[in-house]
Parts: C-alpha cells; sequence; structure tokens
C-alpha cells in the first residue's frame, strides 16, 4: 500500500471516532484526531529509511501500540503544561487512541497485499496476507484515498 491508500484506509477507520467526538461535542478534538490520523498513515513505513527490512518492527502491534502510548503521555504533558484550558480530560487517551488506531490501519493494510505483515513480531513470527492486491496499485490506493475522504465528509456532514 502507497501513502495514498494508507491515508484512505487510515480516514475510513477514523470517521466512525469523528462521527462519535461530534456528538458529543468536541468538533476541536474531530479536526485534531483527523489530522493525527493522517499524519502518521504513513510512519511505519519510515523503516524504508533504516537498516533493516521493509515491514519489520515498525510494522507491528506492539509498535502501534508504543507509539499511541507515547502520543498519549505528550499530549497529557502538554496538558499539564496549561496548553489549552477547555480541552476534555480525556484527551490524552483520545490522542493515544487515535494515533494506536491510525497505526493499526496501516498494518491492515499492508495486509492486504502479497508481501503481507508480520505484526506479532516478536513473539511470533506469524506471516498474514490476504494477496488481494500489489502495493503499487495506483487504482486501488486512488480507491482507498477516495472513499476515506467520503466516509470522513460523510459523518461530519451528518453529525455537525
Amino acid at each position: 500500500m502507497y501513502w495514498r491508500g494508507h491515508v484512505g484506509i487510515a480516514l475510513l477507520a477514523y470517521a466512525p471516532v469523528a462521527g462519535a467526538t461530534l456528538t458529543v461535542g468536541e468538533p476541536g478534538l474531530t479536526l485534531l484526531g483527523g489530522g493525527l490520523s493522517v499524519a502518521v498513515a504513513t510512519l511505519p513505513d519510515v523503516d524504508q529509511q533504516l537498516p533493516g527490512p521493509h515491514r519489520g518492527p515498525t510494522h507491528t502491534l506492539a509498535f502501534a501500540f508504543a507509539a499511541g502510548l507515547l502520543a498519549g503521555v505528550l499530549a497529557a504533558v502538554a496538558l499539564a503544561g496549561g496548553a489549552g484550558h477547555a480541552i476534555p480530560g480525556w484527551t490524552p487517551a483520545f490522542v493515544g487512541g487515535t494515533v494506536t488506531l491510525s497505526l493499526c490501519s496501516h498494518i491492515a493494510g499492508d495486509a492486504i497485499t502479497p508481501m503481507g505483515i508480520r505484526p506479532f513480531r516478536p513473539l511470533s513470527t506469524a506471516h498474514y496476507t490476504l494477496d488481494l492486491m500489489p502495493a503499487k496499485n495506483p487504482r486501488a490506493n486512488r480507491i482507498f484515498l477516495v472513499a476515506g475522504l467520503l466516509s470522513t465528509a460523510v459523518v461530519v456532514g451528518v453529525a455537525y
């Protein structure tokens, strides 16, 4: 999956969360979450710039949860420092959960390619692939991007 596909899948995963945060009256958090989802959607592919295999440690659930935890802690530190007086107390959990969701969507996106993933490393080296389409399929990547954008727009339009 290329960046368009990963961003689209991240937005597809985030759309219900956007609806929920809008429903509870938090448009600012909705926007923050959408931005975070898009910003970290391709983070696991940083491994292409590092020594070692592509789809290695950064393409695991452990990485997704660790990055989400770190994002939540950073949000808590920012709140404790006085950033945002009208921000709900559950913002750090929201930030961490949103980052984790986006990174898990990346893993899911790569699982549909022939190369597949090993998401449970280091506990297991089991390989998973649905072998539905090559990562470089431009049509599929565009379809995922459009579907993610449209689903988010529909949810925001309905909930807001």
